[in-house]
């Protein structure tokens, strides 16, 4: 991938560059599903982290979870989730927009001091188009989409997922050598200048990744 291939992924829709990655180990939870489909989720969370090289825990010691993913068929089962309003703030207008937009999914983040990711929470109402995607697609595909801060445009026209020609769900290479780039221990954490999409490309190109 070059420079220009890049930097549309962190170049939000203000036209604002800003990377973030995880300045902590990611302690995940999941609410709203079966065991079966629990171990899925958390089974692509690992799978994520691994492959950026970052670590997961058992427990955030600030947070106790600093990952958390909720599952459920209407928005405004979220108003009634104890102490929810607590950590997302603005709960109950930002569930009447979503509602009124037919989001079936929204995810939000929380910084440290650094501006590192120290939190996030994956919202996922399960209507028709969610139900019919197999658990590990759907599960891969939010890992993926947690694990940077990607621009709010990134994945619009196109899925971080690809199919192999056997039918395997894999990370599309171009994204899995860009989640690599950017866990990479001589990068930043955080970068809001557009030349980071250059070291990212200089990252992919000496890791043959791209």
């Amino acid at each position: 991938m070059t420079p220009e291939d890049i930097a549309p992924l962190f170049t939000r829709s203000d036209g604002t560059y800003l990377f973030a990655r995880w300045g902590r180990p990611i302690a995940p939870i999941v609410f709203g599903v079966a065991e079966v489909t629990l171990s899925v989720v958390k089974g692509a969370i690992e799978a994520v982290v691994t492959l950026a090289g970052h670590r997961m825990a058992e427990t955030d010691p600030e947070l106790g979870a600093n990952l958390m993913v909720f599952f459920f068929r209407e928005w405004r089962e979220l108003t009634e989730v104890p102490d929810l309003d607590r950590l997302i703030p603005d709960l109950g207008p930002l569930v009447a927009r979503l509602e009124a937009a037919g989001a079936n999914q929204y995810r939000a983040f929380r910084f440290d001091e650094a501006g590192a990711i120290r939190a996030s929470f994956v919202f996922l109402r399960m209507d028709a188009a969610l139900s019919d995607q197999p658990a590990e697609d759907l599960a891969l595909a939010q890992a993926a989409q947690v694990i940077l801060l990607w621009s709010d445009t990134a994945f619009a026209d196109s899925s971080p997922l690809a199919r192999t020609e056997s039918g395997t769900l894999i990370l599309r290479p171009e994204i899995a050598g860009v989640i690599r780039a950017g866990y990479d221990p001589v990068m930043p954490a955080v970068a809001d200048d557009p030349s980071h999409a250059l070291r990212l490309a200089a990252r992919l190109s000496a890791g043959g990744a791209a």
